[in-house]
């Protein structure tokens, strides 16, 4: 692999990371506001409404993750081409 080659990747790498900083640093933000909102209507003993908010973004949080630091790691033919080439060394 060439130099620039390898800078793109890495570039888009840390695009992807930075990325998902600045989402999870509004998720909390965000969440931490709608948890205010709920304490000061509310209050505690009552329906936790912001739960929703929390579990449905926080999905899409988790996926933006896996892809910026797990990348193609997670489902790559490469990988489990390799993990069979051990299984196969491994019964010889």
């Amino acid at each position: 692999m060439q130099n620039n080659q390898h800078d793109d990747m890495l570039w888009k790498i840390a695009k992807k990371r930075a990325s998902f900083k600045w989402s999870f640093s509004v998720y909390v933000f965000v969440n931490a506001f709608l948890i205010g909102v709920w304490y000061f209507t509310t209050g505690p003993g009552n329906y936790f409404w912001p739960i929703w908010p929390m579990l449905g973004w926080g999905v899409g949080i988790l996926f933006q993750y896996i892809n910026a630091y797990q990348g193609n790691n997670v489902f790559t033919a490469a990988q489990e081409y390799e993990r069979l080439k051990n299984q196969q060394n491994n019964k010889i």
